[in-house]
């Protein structure tokens, strides 16, 4: 069919008097199609009338569309269960025509952002090849958007530990944070509402304070609000994770930020610079970074099993030997596992991602062969003080050792005993718990609280029976 400006130029040629043939031979037309256009002399061509297959259907289709709350397909099914010979291509095409269902969607619209005024953040699911495996991940994305700057790395899972984790990264290579931070309604940032309403978490609201941002929320469903994040994991997918293989998650993770270097240095045409280039211009305008910017860790307790290992994340991983029992604080972050008996930081580990159930052993963890707890025990410091305080209850010491075995609550009461009773009176005692084999330390005590009666609390009594 012709289109208007050659339907014009053909009716105005033959206004000027030339013929069907001259026409058709100057506009490199048939000439035929020179003759309907004359005959009609019409400029608008005429409306395209095409019979529809469905159109005999619509009142049915209206009728199973309602019953089938919309689902296209089982529509169809039972269009042809009735026998309509009618291809389910037809049947959505006469759907969107008619506006059946969803209505057409509306343009997109067009954000501005000054410099250092929002970034925005959002993750998506994708795979790769890690150690030769596929395996699905969580990519993680902020992009400034001014500059479009972007930093995206890799996760096992994305929860509000990890999205800490990130954002720091992020901010510690943009040197920066911008004013707000534009997210989705994801539940690993928002603890209340959608939108404009969403209240973040206590523990998120506390983390963009400290870098002096705020987070906001789209609306549900309104994508487009944060295109900046959202157009580039197309990219990220297959200009990046497809066909490529990585050793682990480091790897994958150490060449994600080589390629964000990339990336950000390339002339882009649509931007008519590099994003490095306009990141010149927005870096004045992000909140400075903190003073000091803490490393992001997750709180564990573990007790030390028998083995002398700590379970986490279904891995195990090393304490020194002399700790099994005991109950440890476990620091988690992305690259380590730190093992701490109160302030002390007792061991540390490389985090294992992949493979689980692992067991990770540090060999200065495990005591050298044929000298085991058991066989060469260390003493306690309650027992060096008691030898150096009084070497004579050394006797009662080993036997006491032998009933309660590696437990030191009993050495700090006896401990204790020594340093609060006279002497005398706490030796006395002891000695006749030794002869007897009394190990009960609150019988030993009362043994002691008569001594010291008997000795110290004699009372003197005047010929008239009363005291002095």
């Amino acid at each position: 069919m012709l289109d208007e400006p050659t339907r014009t130029a053909i009716l105005k040629l033959k206004a000027a008097g030339h013929g069907t043939r001259a026409i058709a031979r100057a506009l490199a037309v048939a000439r035929a199609s020179v003759r309907r256009v004359i005959a009609s002399g019409e400029v608008a061509p005429p409306p395209l009338i095409r019979p529809e297959l469905a159109e005999a259907q619509r009142e049915r289709i209206l009728e199973l569309y309602a019953r089938y709350q919309g689902h296209l397909g089982r529509v169809h099914e039972e269009l042809l269960a009735r026998g309509v010979e009618l291809s389910y291509p037809a049947l959505t095409a006469f759907c969107r025509k008619h506006g059946i269902g969803a209505p057409p969607p509306p343009p997109a619209g067009h954000y501005t952002f000054a410099a250092g005024e929002e970034m925005q953040h959002d993750t998506s699911p994708h795979a790769a090849m890690i150690g030769g495996r596929l395996t699905p991940l969580q990519s993680a994305s902020v992009v400034l958007c001014y500059s479009r700057l972007i930093f995206f790395q890799h996760y096992p899972r994305f929860t509000r530990f990890e999205c800490k984790a990130f954002l720091t990264e992020a901010i510690l290579y943009f040197g920066g944070a911008a004013a707000r931070c534009m997210v989705d309604n994801s539940h690993v940032i928002v603890a209340a509402g959608t939108g404009p309403t969403m209240i973040p978490a206590p523990e998120m609201a506390a983390f963009a304070e400290r870098f002096g941002f705020t987070f906001k929320a789209h609306k549900v469903g309104d994508a487009n609000r944060s295109a900046r994040v959202e157009a580039p994991f197309h990219r990220i997918d297959k200009a990046f994770l497809v066909g490529s293989m990585f050793t682990d998650w480091r790897d994958l993770n150490a060449r994600a930020r080589e390629r964000c270097d990339t990336w950000n240095a390339t002339f882009s045409p649509k931007l008519h610079a590099s994003r490095r280039e306009l990141f010149a211009a927005e870096r004045l305008h992000l909140k400075p970074l903190p003073l000091y910017v803490p490393e992001v860790y997750q709180l564990h307790t573990r007790i030390v099993d028998a083995e002398g290992y700590v379970h986490l994340n279904r891995n195990r991983y090393s304490a020194p030997w002399r700790l099994i029992g005991r109950t440890l604080e476990v620091r988690e972050t992305l690259e380590r596992i730190e093992l701490y008996e109160g302030p002390r930081r007792v061991a540390a580990h490389q985090r294992v991602y992949e493979p689980l159930d692992v067991r990770l052993t540090d060999p200065a963890h495990r005591p050298p062969r044929g000298q085991g707890l058991a066989r060469h025990p260390q003493p306690a410091p309650e027992e060096l003080e008691m030898l150096a305080v009084e070497p004579q209850v050394a006797n009662y010491l080993a036997a006491l050792k032998r009933q309660i075995g590696d437990r030191r609550a009993p050495l700090r009461r006896l401990l204790s005993m020594l340093q609060e009773y006279p002497r005398e009176a706490f030796l006395a005692a002891l000695r006749q718990a030794e002869h007897y084999r009394l190990f009960d330390l609150d019988r030993l005590e009362r043994m002691v609280l008569r001594e010291i009666a008997e000795e110290y609390f004699v009372l003197t009594l005047t010929p008239e029976g009363r005291d002095d």
